[in-house]
């Protein structure tokens, strides 16, 4: 074994999400001790009624507390609501309150990406798709953004970009651009599309459950959101690889030793398979159903949240999603003939790494389970009511989205910020005369912005060392680009509370 140097100071490590959220469960448990216990008046739809408010004793002592914070987990999965005392308890008889379906959704969704990577198809198909347009710089960096844009706006694609470093930095040195450009294409591309979200069920699905509300509620405002949000950044990584091409001087991070000899071992992918081709076409059809599934198409298309659903709207929540997507597994994997074991080993794998988010979705359940039992949660929104009473919507919308700014940054799991944030953030919503899909826009803006250019997250972390470009000089190559998304998602989400 192997010691550090004497003298030698370990480099401090940003906590894993799953271990800020047990520092968070224990502060909030302790905190339900001094903060006044109170509850709001429900309506019918079980959303708090404006200026209902009074204080209420929670039940139980010191080890009725002890018991909840030790089933604070269990209540987070399979924890289930008592409809006349409010409380959660995982023998309780009522309803869920916990969040198994999504649990279950996160895994599913694993096997499925999982799968559709054990084919080799999609990989294959980008490599096809830059090696057509190698001789368009332009149109290359475009395609590739584009599509890992829309992957990110529809399954949440990030750290799968991690592995496309190898064939895109030399495509871009082959072109005359420098690494930077590799960079921007790869994290700016997906971290675009998940930033403007319209059915990432990591991000919308998790938050619009948490919200309680359905998946396709504000998938408009979020699609013109995605579609903007692509250009302009497509834009500024374009405009900079215009000036480095022209002018190699202006990059901002020079070339290394050994770039020119890199850029000539851009070789040709093999041509894809008419399998991968099924596969590709299989994947496809298979999230526009999830996405035809989840849309409330009455209300999209008359512009009435009212207006009864049409007969042929299906109107799927996680369930019906976690089932199609544990179906499309088995699918993709037939259709790619990986054969029995295979597909089953690549199953049991994606749910196995997609664990680690589930069981961070389940932890900040848990939290709000606490603070539901001990009655602190509506005291929580009673003390932010009068703040947001009678504030403007277009105020309103554009707070959220900054008050979630430093949440994005404590809270490093997307899943685990939705589910913490949104059982608070969404019924202040109607305090303000606003809908709740805004809070989600919001809100996934928010930690999307972030997720572009923190050093907590291994798709910006191991996207720089990847691609050997220094983090300060991304972060000079990225913040003219910030501060526009920034000001066109307050416009946004503006427009969105004015017309909710």
């Amino acid at each position: 074994m192997t010691h550090p140097p004497e003298g030698h100071k370990p480099r401090f490590a940003f906590p894993s999400a799953l271990t800020v959220l047990a520092v968070v469960t224990v502060a909030v448990w302790a905190l339900a001790f001094v903060v006044p216990s109170g509850i709001y008046r429900r309506n019918p739809a079980g959303h708090p009624v404006q200026g209902s408010y009074h204080h209420e004793a929670a039940p139980g002592g010191f080890l009725h507390r002890l018991g909840d914070l030790f089933l604070a987990p269990v209540n987070g999965l399979y924890g289930v609501r008592d409809p006349v005392t409010g409380r959660i308890a995982p023998d309780a008889t009522g309803t869920l309150y916990g969040s198994a379906g999504v649990f279950l959704f996160v895994l599913a969704i694993g096997a499925f990406i999982t799968v559709v990577f054990a084919t080799g198809a999609l990989d294959r198909g980008i490599e096809r798709l830059a090696h057509r347009l190698r001789h368009r710089g332009a149109l290359l960096i475009a395609g590739i953004m584009t599509v890992f844009s829309l992957l990110g706006t529809v399954e949440g694609f990030a750290e799968e970009t991690l592995g496309f470093y190898g064939l895109v930095v030399p495509l871009m040195l082959a072109l005359g651009y420098d690494r930077m450009v590799a960079t921007g294409t790869i994290i700016l591309g997906a971290g675009v599309g998940v930033l403007a979200s319209t059915v990432n069920p990591f991000a919308t699905g998790v938050a619009s459950s948490a919200a309680g509300i359905s998946l396709g509620d504000g998938i408009g405002l979020r699609f013109a959101m995605w579609l903007v949000l692509t250009g302009v950044t497509i834009g500024h990584v374009i405009r900079y690889a215009h000036r480095v091409r022209a002018d190699p001087g202006r990059s901002l991070v020079g070339f290394l030793p050994g770039d020119r000899e890199l850029a000539a071992e851009a070789m040709e992918p093999p041509e894809l398979t008419g399998l991968q081709k099924a596969v590709l076409v299989t994947v496809a059809l298979v999230f526009a159903f999830m996405i035809f599934s989840v849309i409330p198409w009455s209300t999209a298309l008359t512009g009435k949240a009212e207006a009864a659903p049409y007969g042929w709207e299906l109107g799927w929540s996680f369930a019906q999603l976690a089932a199609l997507f544990i179906v499309a597994a088995v699918l993709v994997g037939l259709v790619a003939r990986l054969g029995e074991q295979r597909l089953s080993a690549a199953v049991v794998q994606g749910a196995a790494d997609f664990i680690a988010p589930a069981l961070v979705i389940v932890l900040a359940r848990g939290v709000t389970v606490i603070m539901t039992n001990a009655k602190i949660i509506d005291t929580v929104l009673h003390s932010m009511e009068g703040i947001v009473s009678g504030t403007p919507a277009v105020a309103f919308g554009i707070l959220i989205y900054l008050v979630n700014l430093p949440l994005a940054f404590l809270i490093p799991s997307t899943s685990g910020h939705a589910t913490l944030a949104m059982p608070i953030l969404a019924p202040l919503a109607e305090f303000a005369g606003v809908a709740r899909p805004v809070v989600v826009t919001a809100w996934q803006s928010a930690s999307g912005w972030m997720n572009l250019w923190v050093p907590t997250t291994a798709v910006v972390v191991g996207g720089v060392s990847l691609a050997k470009v220094g983090y300060d000089r991304y972060l000079r190559f990225i913040w003219p680009l910030l501060l526009i998304l920034a000001v066109l998602i307050c416009g946004f989400v503006a427009l969105g509370a004015v017309v909710s």
